[in-house]
């Protein structure tokens, strides 16, 4: 569980050198990757298979102005010949859709390149584990991209939990609410094709897709994990071989209830990830369409709206992540170039062989991934079995 340190990051040797795997012209995933790497001030990107399509690979390589040499057209290739490299690559970020991950994964481990992953890690629990036994293996950082809780004012939810603003808590709501699969799945969009597709999406979409996000930020904020729960999925938005909307009601295990409504089929929804904690001395709200808010309101007492930025209420862990003063908008972005700055502090310190303070970061890892994965299945399961609870 996160620690919620006020210590500053060690400062910078120099920019690490950080490879990608997928995330090519058109990828919009890639884009937020290279954009938080880029602005994190800490990361050169220097190489990349960027596509499965080797014409998409070398023409995106050259969109990003990489060196001849080091664009390439197949990950297993890239992982031995960076390798190789005494410039070679010091991670590699991994953008691709969710039956490649294990594979992509294990290449670049058992070369001692340190990982950055999308969620969900892989299609099974067996991924998960091969995956694990490559990292223990290699003994390289594996780092899941979870970036909501990289907005300062989810980091500020959570200190004031830990700090027991609220008390204990007495329930939990959390939804992540989009429309982009509102209607039947569109045959000229990559994107849905595969992630509606049982055999690269594995058994869920937007359960593994979105719900993914949406249990990682509530067990971030609340300090405590979903003990069990029982799942309804269905399909809202037109015919699709996978649900689209999932209804999850869960009990953490400090024994507090919960619900969780997921769904990519809500029109007119944009990307409403909303939390809201109640205790027995008050509650929180926070909703990603408006990050720089946090909604915070003692029991019989009176609504604040605490706004990122220095002082003011804003607790020094959450301070750690401001980039900007207030009314200079920060955005997702800035949370991935958070997300990217933990990253390479860990993978410095690794290769440096430099022990961190165990609370320095909240840098998601392989472990974290392996429960969202255990998550989705956890929930399909209960729904195949008629709705039943199942422990987590």
């Amino acid at each position: 569980m996160a620690g919620f340190s006020s210590t500053p990051y060690p400062a910078a040797v120099r920019r690490l050198r950080l490879g990608m795997v997928g995330g090519g012209r058109g990828a919009l995933v890639g884009q937020w990757h290279a954009g938080g790497a880029r602005l994190s001030g800490r990361w050169d990107i220097v190489a990349g298979a960027l596509s499965s399509d080797p014409e998409v690979a070398l023409a995106s390589g050259r969109d990003w102005l990489m060196a001849p040499e080091r664009i390439y057209t197949d990950f297993a290739q890239m992982a031995r010949a960076e390798a190789a490299r005494a410039d070679g690559i010091e991670a590699v970020a991994i953008c691709t859709p969710n039956h490649t991950h294990r594979a992509i994964a294990v290449a670049f481990m058992e070369a001692g390149i340190d990982v950055i992953c999308d969620k969900p890690i892989a299609l099974s629990r067996e991924d998960c584990a091969a995956m694990g036994a490559a990292q223990a293996a290699s003994g390289v950082v594996f780092a899941v991209t979870h970036p909501y809780v990289y907005h300062p004012m989810v980091v500020q939810a959570g200190a004031m939990i830990a700090a027991g603003e609220i008390g204990t808590i007495r329930q939990v709501v959390v939804e992540y609410v989009q429309d982009g699969a509102a209607g039947p799945v569109d045959p000229n969009s990559k994107q849905q094709a595969w992630r509606f597709d049982p055999a690269t999406s594995g058994r869920s979409a937007t359960t593994g897709d979105i719900g993914t996000h949406a249990i990682h930020l509530m067990e971030f904020v609340t300090g405590d994990q979903v003990a069990r729960l029982r799942a309804d999925l269905h399909v809202c938005g037109g015919e699709k071989p996978l649900e689209d909307t999932a209804f999850i009601t869960f009990a953490l295990k400090g024994g507090a209830p919960g619900l969780m409504w997921v769904t990519q089929a809500a029109a007119g929804n944009a990307c409403g990830l909303r939390l809201r904690i109640y205790g027995d001395k008050g509650g929180l709200e926070w909703d990603q369409e408006n990050p720089e808010e946090l909604r915070f309101t003692p029991l019989r007492g009176t609504r604040q709206v605490l706004v990122r930025g220095h002082g003011a209420g804003i607790l020094p862990a959450a301070q750690r992540m401001i980039r900007l003063p207030r009314g200079h908008g920060e955005a997702l972005s800035d949370a991935w170039a958070n997300l990217y700055t933990e990253c390479a502090v860990a993978i410095e310190a690794r290769r440096a062989g430099r022990a961190l303070d165990p609370d320095l970061l909240n840098l998601p890892d392989l472990a974290e991934g392996a429960r969202g994965v255990d998550f989705v299945h956890t929930a399909v399961d209960s729904h195949e079995a008629g709705g039943i609870w199942l422990d987590l």
